[in-house]
């Protein structure tokens, strides 16, 4: 699974005109399943997720995690993570977890998360959404569970 996070003041989603996932401080995750990706690996990278340490201690050094902060996650399925654009200029999308198959991780990721006492909101699977954002920081960072 491939994943984004932006550690936020607030975040939301909203599809065909209504909010349908609101946090404040925390997390927006995009999530994306790749094909070979199954529950034990949505776990392992909700697991890694929680334990991040990229929030601020008293000190001023990104030292707690997201489960120590208290914050919350906005959880957002985002297939475009898979693009390849190594040939041409249109991005190609057959590297991303076919879409029953995608969902079904999206789902598993959100749950094991939240089974991690972390308050969790999201997003649509396959829905237009519009993602709005105050990023934090910024502070960006790329997951990829293929990777060390």
């Amino acid at each position: 699974m491939r994943a984004l996070l932006q550690r936020v003041s607030e975040a939301s989603v909203t599809v065909e005109a209504e909010v349908i996932g609101k946090i404040g401080p925390g997390l927006l995750i995009l999530v994306c399943a790749m094909p070979g990706d199954d529950v034990e690996t949505a776990e392992r990278l909700a697991a890694k997720v929680s334990k991040l340490r990229l929030f601020k201690d008293d000190a001023g050094k990104m030292n707690l995690s997201l489960a120590q902060t208290g914050g919350a996650a906005l959880v957002v399925s985002q297939f475009t993570l898979a693009a390849d654009t190594s040939r041409g200029n249109r991005p190609g999308f057959s590297g991303a977890a076919k879409p029953d198959q995608a969902q079904a991780l999206y789902e598993a990721f959100a749950a094991a998360l939240q089974a991690l006492d972390v308050p969790v909101e999201t997003g649509r699977f396959g829905a237009d959404m519009a993602v709005a954002l105050v990023n934090d920081g910024p502070v960006t960072l790329w997951l990829d569970t293929d990777q060390p």
